[in-house]
């Protein structure tokens, strides 16, 4: 017994280098009960954000904490799983949670390199470390981390961890996951994505606030190379993909002119958020509701291209008022207090702001954002030529240190803009059902959130005087009737103010007319004439027919030129009743909610015109009003948008006192839209500015764009419903040059005994009816 002393002392001496292992083992079994339940991981419930989407599943909206997109790992683009892994974890499908090769080599790597240059964590391990552990860099956390790695390869498939990471992932721009990165970053779906995205995408994990292509455009470029590299050294892509995506320019939605989605359509978005709220509080911002809107995604970027181009010819048809602001840079001109100087500065879409950084006689050089100095000369300083000189004060004269707007032509060269001061609306609906197919609520949302289309109250002109002639239709009036368009002095009792003498557009009475050309002309003194005739109350009662606020339209004769209260959602409720036979349907948004599961919560159930809609309107009375709206288009106040080349298209132009207020209502048998532009705070658009000259463009370019293949529509004549030849002073006569339209029991009288002929007209006499 005694010889053996030795073996003990020996054993343990041999047992030493284990020891360590022994105790990790140990330390594994006491630890790993203790590790979470994967409930977070099987059942995956993260926090969700309200979506909106156009009527085609187009992304215009989106409130939460955190932007996501969940996607299934099989509708992930083969190349994007591929640059993830290339980034990540090659071996991801190779390994059980832990890379043990992958640690050595990055080991390896450190040492070589003198630093810690390379990590070793796999894809598992930091799904691991993303939902349930911290961020602290101890071996308690990584010891936890690689126990919870082998529990989670354990009960899940590789994919199912795979999609865990690419949904949960932080990105950032508030995304999380590469759905959501997708759309923060280019406003595509995962599988629009091309090669040289992809790779930008999958170099994000490692530091999302490095490599943001937004913030960061030459480390995430260096960063791309890198992942593309690491795609072409496992022969994930081929040589000549590699280089067509290397030499690929940096190019995400924010670098241009920082577009949220790929439809501009911030208005809608706000209006649908202030909907889910009142229905469902809070909840909106963490339960994944989608909301699928009526909109639809051509419609609106035309309507928002239209608003912008219209209202940007009429600021600078006013002239050029002046730089915005002023930047120092005597003491210190880099590009640190440049970037410091346009960091609070928005974009306005393609109006970029800029400082001036020096004024020659032919060109002026300017920096923007990002670090590039652009040159402008030629037609590019046409528009602010009178602000080169000396002469002006120096808060309206471009020098160096001007903060200015600049946009780039279609040829690509830079010019001298500004942000225009007037706002402007646009909505546009399907006048069968109301569903609203395009609105803009302003210029720019993120300037102003203040929607023009649901809460600005203003006069609607001569848009409104198609109701007054509608009224006038059912007291027994004609588009035959004659007015007389001749001076007039009306008593305060009827304006409900002082003695009030109203006065033509063009300051011109031209004596008795017929009410056609009274609406064609936008004659105001007939307009005046017939409410005299038909009365205030009588008029006041029946305009409420077209969803107007009666408090809202007053009593008194100044509501036969629009001096009333309505919004242009109002407006396009109104003429919807006319486009579609004369029936009651309300303009809606929102189509259908889902839940965060996909559930339907609430689906939209419209009335549609002779389809449970309530009737309004005598369809004889529609047909006409809708007939003499064709002439307004054709031989008035609209005639410029007979440009279109089409015969289909009525409505109305409107202009208030000192051109406060410019409009223009219209349609075409399956669309209805309405514009105006004014200013917030009410002041002239200037002393020759009309609805047809400021507000008509805007809804032509609309309607030109969405109506470019439909063919034409002809509006038939219904029921009861004959025609007659007229002379000048309104009567039946054979001889007459003209063909007007009548209710069947209401013909005017005859000039004569001869017998009248009553029929339809042919296509040659249609324009004989004007």
């Amino acid at each position: 017994m005694t010889s053996r002393w030795w073996f003990y002392p020996a054993l343990g001496v041999l047992a030493l280098p284990l020891l360590p292992i022994l105790l990790l083992v140990f330390a594994a079994i006491l630890t790993y009960p203790t590790l979470p339940s994967l409930e977070a991981l099987t059942d995956y419930r993260p926090k969700m954000p309200l979506r909106v989407f156009s009527a085609e599943g187009v992304l215009i909206g989106e409130f939460g904490e955190e932007r996501r997109e969940l996607v299934k790992i099989e509708e992930v683009p083969d190349l994007m799983k591929k640059a993830i892994l290339a980034a990540e974890d090659d071996r991801f499908y190779e390994h059980g949670g832990v890379d043990y090769v992958g640690v050595m080599r990055a080991a390896y790597s450190n040492f070589t390199s003198g630093g810690v240059k390379q990590g070793a964590s796999t894809i598992t391990m930091q799904v691991a470390r993303n939902f349930f552990l911290s961020k602290e860099k101890t071996m308690t956390r990584k010891f936890n981390e690689m126990l919870l790695s082998f529990k989670i390869e354990h009960n899940l498939a590789k994919d199912e961890i795979l999609q865990l990471y690419i949904n949960h992932i932080y990105l950032g721009q508030r995304a999380y996951g590469f759905g959501a990165a997708a759309q923060a970053y280019y406003s595509k779906p995962l599988n629009q994505l091309n090669l040289s995205e992809i790779a930008m995408l999958a170099g994000l994990p490692k530091a999302p606030g490095a490599y943001n292509p937004v913030v960061n455009p030459k480390r995430a470029k260096l960063r791309q190379e890198y992942i593309l590299r690491r795609m072409r050294d496992l022969d994930y892509i081929s040589k000549e993909a590699f280089e067509a995506a290397q030499n690929d320019t940096i190019q995400t939605k924010q670098s241009a002119y920082h577009q949220e989605f790929a439809v501009n359509a911030g208005f809608i978005a706000e209006l649908v958020r202030q909907e889910m709220y009142e229905r469902y509080q809070e909840d909106i911002y963490t339960q994944g509701y989608s909301v699928y809107t009526t909109i639809r995604a051509q419609d609106q970027a035309v309507a928002y291209a239209s608003l912008r181009k219209g209202l940007m010819e009429y600021d600078q048809r006013h002239g050029y008022r002046g730089p915005e602001g002023y930047v120092d840079l005597n003491k210190n001109n880099t590009d640190e207090l440049l970037e410091d100087a346009l960091q609070d500065v928005p974009n306005s879409d393609e109006l970029i702001p800029a400082v001036v950084q020096s004024v020659g006689a032919k060109t002026i050089s300017a920096y923007i954002k990002g670090g590039q100095v652009i040159e402008i000369r030629g037609e590019g300083l046409q528009f602010a030529q009178q602000t080169l000189g000396d002469k002006l004060a120096l808060n309206r004269r471009i020098r160096k240190g001007s903060l200015i707007r600049v946009a780039q032509n279609q040829k690509g060269n830079w010019e001298i803009t500004q942000l225009p001061q007037a706002e402007a609306a646009f909505v546009s609906s399907n006048p069968r059902d109301g569903a609203i197919y395009a609105l803009v609520g302003g210029f720019d949302f993120n300037r102003n959130q203040f929607n023009h289309v649901t809460q600005a109250w203003r006069q609607p002109g001569s848009s409104f005087k198609p109701f007054i002639y509608s009224a006038a239709l059912e007291k027994g009036f004609t588009p035959a009737s004659v007015i007389n368009d001749a001076p007039l002095v009306v008593d305060p009792i009827d304006t409900g103010g002082e003695p009030w003498e109203p006065k033509n557009y063009d300051g011109k009475f031209e004596g008795p007319m017929r009410m056609r050309q009274g609406l064609t002309k936008s004659k105001n003194l007939v307009s005046i004439r017939i409410l005299q005739s038909i009365g205030t109350d009588y008029a006041q009662d029946y305009v409420t027919k077209f969803g107007f606020e009666k408090g809202k339209v007053g009593h008194f004769l100044t509501m036969a030129l629009g001096a009333v209260n309505v919004t242009p959602w109002q407006m396009l409720g109104g003429y919807s009743v006319f486009a579609n036979g004369g029936y009651r349907v309300s303009p809606y948004l929102i189509q259908r909610i889902e839940d965060g599961q996909g559930n339907i919560v609430s689906q939209a159930a419209p009335v549609e015109a002779g389809k449970g809609a309530e009737q309004v309107l005598d369809v004889r009375n529609a047909f006409t009003m809708v007939n003499m709206m064709q002439d307004v288009v054709k031989h008035g106040t609209a005639f410029r948008a007979m440009s279109l080349g089409r015969q289909d298209l009525a409505g109305k132009t409107g202009t208030t006192n000192d051109s406060t207020d410019a409009w223009f209502c219209g349609f075409h048998p399956t669309l209805v839209a309405v514009t105006w532009i004014g200013y917030d705070n009410p002041q002239s658009l200037g002393e020759k500015e009309t609805g047809g000259g400021a507000a008509l463009p805007i809804w032509m370019d609309y309607m030109g764009a969405l109506l470019k293949n439909t063919p034409e529509i002809e509006y038939s004549a219904p029921e009861r419903v004959v025609t007659a030849r007229i002379n000048d002073h309104g009567q039946r006569d054979p001889g007459g040059n003209r063909i007007e339209y009548f209710y069947e029991e209401n013909l005017p009288p005859e000039q004569s005994a001869a017998p009248v002929t009553i029929s339809k007209p042919t296509d040659n006499e249609s324009d004989q009816l004007f």
